[in-house]
């Protein structure tokens, strides 16, 4: 219900410069190179206690000599379609071009409340470069600079008032935030736009298409999503653009905050460093995952237990992760996709008492004992829950650095075994025995498990 402004222009003028200065943080890629943003962005943005929506759009390419011009020009007719108003920007440095008398005629044509912001009017001894567009027949004109802000809120002032006054209704409760990450190429945003069912992100053959994380919030039965579609993460080597760094910078931020990721791999290629690298990131900030292997109705003579085994052995937290062979363009399997979901997200939440945990490490300590370490033995006091979201574990020993990493992972394997904890990772923490213990040496001793 926000007001919704969108930016359009041709490419290089300066439209996400301008649109990072108006949310006042960096959301969209900024690089002298054209045709650098592809996909419309949004992102929620005031004005003297106003908000709205603002809108960054690719480029318009009448010349067709930027990548994918006719799917950019097409997201940024859509996104001229949604807005309440929008501002044409030039480039007041580079002067009038035909193409921007292309784009302003094709914005008249909207009937929206239309404003010119030539950009790069960075001194009033620069206003003579307004002259020249007076001449596309625009009435509101403002002459602005992205770099040093000049200007900006004038024009988005004028802006605002062509458009009524709404109010925004509260923001839902109980939203899961779903993040599509891999390799670049692996169909990332072909199943974005069959969960949406519509052409929300630019789809092409070409690896790299999607720069920027996008945000989209849907429902299905009666549950919100919030989906983030991400930037494919390329090899260090092969971030030869500042945008692919930029992009793999945006996954790891995207991964961050989210609650499920969907790891997405090509069942070609199979599991690669990159997923390695992606699912390593992934259980180090704590997220729940789902492996999804597309493309696999191409796939033949291979066995899904056999596509998996090498994945265990490479990323063991990918082998408690539910796993979904699938086709993203053609649909198939795609309706497991979202039940998984919200059955990952519930993991997240759940909470096992102190007495059913000591129970089970009891089991554990009943089946093997910790080995001795120089004359020592590490002795396991109590296991406790103190966290959820994700579940975070507390062990207290005697001595944490007689804890050897076999026995750890022996002991969380079990964990994982024992109670449901679907695709989450599990975050288990030694505490020694000490007077900074919070528990006191009375307490521990009482609910001490005797080893025999």
């Amino acid at each position: 219900m926000l007001p919704k402004i969108a930016l359009v222009g041709r490419p290089n003028v300066g439209k996400s410069a301008l649109f990072n200065r108006i949310c006042q943080q960096r959301i969209s890629i900024v690089d002298d190179q054209e045709g650098i943003t592809r996909d419309r962005l949004y992102a929620k943005a005031d004005l003297f206690g106003r908000p709205f929506m603002l809108i960054d759009t690719g480029g318009i390419d009448f010349s067709g000599k930027i990548p994918f011009a006719e799917l950019v020009k097409r997201q940024a007719e859509l996104a001229i379609v949604e807005a309440d108003a929008i501002i044409l920007v030039v480039d007041g440095k580079a002067g009038m071009s035909v193409y921007d008398e292309e784009v302003a005629k094709k914005l008249k044509r909207s009937n929206k409340p239309l404003f010119l912001a030539v950009n790069k009017v960075d001194d009033w001894s620069d206003e003579q470069k307004m002259a020249p567009f007076y001449a596309l027949g625009i009435k509101e004109i403002f002459g602005v600079s992205a770099i040093q802000g000049n200007n900006i809120a004038e024009l988005l002032e004028a802006a605002l008032k062509e458009i009524p006054v709404r109010v925004e209704p509260p923001l839902p409760e109980g939203v899961i935030k779903v993040a599509i990450v891999g390799r670049p190429n692996v169909g990332k945003s072909t199943l974005l736009n069959q969960i949406l069912k519509e052409d929300r992100s630019i789809v092409s053959p070409i690896a790299g298409t999607t720069r920027d994380a996008l945000d989209i919030l849907f429902e299905k039965d009666g549950q919100k999503y919030l989906l983030i579609d991400t930037a494919g993460i390329r090899r260090k080597k092969a971030e030869k653009e500042v945008v692919d760094k930029f992009a793999a910078i945006r996954t790891e931020e995207a991964i961050d905050r989210a609650d499920v990721c969907l790891l997405v791999l090509d069942s070609f290629e199979g599991f690669t460093t990159q997923e390695k690298r992606i699912a390593a990131e992934i259980e180090a900030k704590g997220k729940s995952c789902i492996l999804l292997f597309n493309k696999w109705d191409l796939v033949q003579n291979v066995r899904m237990e056999h596509a998996m085994r090498g994945i265990r052995e490479a990323a063991p937290f990918l082998a408690h992760c539910p796993t979904v062979f699938m086709s993203a363009i053609v649909g198939r399997n795609l309706e497991k996709i979202l039940p998984l979901v919200n059955q990952v997200y519930a993991a997240r939440f759940e909470r096992i008492g102190t007495g059913a945990l000591n129970t089970f490490v009891e089991r554990c300590l009943q089946k093997y004992h910790p080995p001795m370490i120089m004359g020592k033995r590490l002795r396991i006091y109590y296991l406790t829950q103190v966290e959820t979201n994700p579940p975070r574990f507390v062990l207290f020993v005697n001595k944490p650095d007689l804890m050897i990493e076999t026995y750890r992972k022996y002991l969380i394997n079990n964990l994982r075994e024992a109670f449901p904890f679907t695709g989450c990772p599990l975050i288990f923490e030694l505490r020694g025995k000490g007077p900074s213990n919070a528990h006191s040496r009375a307490s521990t001793e009482a609910e001490e498990i005797v080893q025999t």
